[in-house]
């Protein structure tokens, strides 16, 4: 075992405090990282405080993680001391399932191991524990390759908000000529704003905010519609191909798919806590559209979209913030007040 410093939470409500984890020395596949940075994610904040249930406290969180091979174990081939990497949402996975064998670990129908907060499959009595710490120890098939062209920090929440916005993108095979809505304009919609751009496609930005326009345009937006100006959205209506829904409050669809052509799709993303009103199965069916959700992507289309990053030069809009400023950053990403992703720099642990 080796002890590393972190920043750990010991109940719902106590807030952040500096901490230590043991972690395991790297065994034959394992890769030793030495951590830079570690994005913030709005789902670090329901899990912290509580808000998703089943925690085993005291709990680091963190899943999108950057750093430097700083060892390897000797049966590990792809990496070196020294390379930039990254780790995202998972840490493992069973391998063996249909999901798992053809390149989709995070649908793992053994379900996963979280990058945090879940139980370790290769050791029963140990629960992971994440990034808001200056190292980790992960198996080599779960490491990513981090695009040397890349501003490190900013690469960390495309770790999650990236993939997560890129998956469905490119399931859908959005390529130049087609048109893209993005509801919301927070960490996952300004990624799907810019990702999208990147692809070739018109983007038009769903907000509620007139205020956010500006912003909104200013990352790439063709075009921003004020979804609560009703002549707004009849007006966007028959004009895109593919809907990425980010946000997580409760909202009624279907509005939104009156703005499909035909064959159109509305994937998503954002996890209401509340029932979300019925979606009319009579405007899936005349416009034959398909409604479905997506979870972020597994390791080889996560590298797959690095590389694309890299290609395109595209990386998240960041802030960084320090250890100190941790419970202050969450309460901001509730308030929805950053633009767009937090990046804690581990140096200040």
């Amino acid at each position: 075992m080796s002890i590393t410093k972190a920043y750990a939470s010991d109940s719902p409500t106590s807030g952040f405090a500096a901490s230590t984890l043991d972690r395991r020395e790297p065994g034959p596949t394992d890769v030793e990282i030495a951590i830079d940075f570690c994005g913030l994610c709005h789902s670090d904040v329901h899990s912290i405080r509580g808000e998703w249930g089943g925690n085993s406290y005291p709990l680091t969180p963190g899943h999108e993680i950057v750093g430097k091979v700083s060892a390897v174990g000797s049966d590990v081939t792809s990496f070196a001391p020294g390379d930039a990497v990254g780790v995202g949402c998972m840490v493992d996975s069973c391998r063996e399932c249909d999901s798992c064998l053809k390149g989709f670990e995070q649908y793992c129908e053994r379900g996963m191991t979280g990058t945090y907060g879940a139980v370790d499959k290769r050791n029963g009595s140990v629960v992971t524990q994440g990034g808001y710490s200056q190292s980790i120890v992960v198996d080599q098939g779960y490491v990513l390759r981090v695009p040397a062209n890349l501003d490190p920090a900013a690469v960390a929440p495309l770790l999650c908000a990236g993939i997560t916005t890129y998956s469905p993108l490119r399931r859908l095979n959005v390529d130049k000529g087609d048109t893209v809505g993005v509801i919301g304009l927070g960490g996952l919609g300004h990624m799907a704003v810019k990702i999208a751009k990147a692809m070739g496609a018109s983007v038009t930005v769903f907000t509620s905010s007139p205020a956010k326009e500006e912003a909104a345009r200013a990352l790439g937006a063709d075009s921003v519609v004020v979804s609560s100006d009703a002549q707004q959205l009849e007006a966007a209506n028959d004009s895109l191909n593919v809907i990425i829904d980010t946000v997580a409050a409760v909202h009624d669809l279907n509005p939104y798919l009156r703005t499909l052509k035909r064959d159109g799709s509305l994937v998503q993303l954002g996890l209401p806590a509340g029932e979300m009103p019925a979606v009319n199965p009579g405007q899936l069916i005349s416009k034959r559209l398909s409604y479905s959700g997506s979870l972020i992507g597994g390791i080889a289309e996560t590298q797959e979209m690095l590389d694309f990053c890299a290609e395109h030069n595209v990386v998240s809009s960041i802030e960084m913030v320090s250890a100190g400023q941790l419970d202050a950053a969450y309460d901001r990403m509730v308030a929805g007040d950053v633009k767009y992703r937090f990046v804690l720099d581990t140096s200040t642990l």
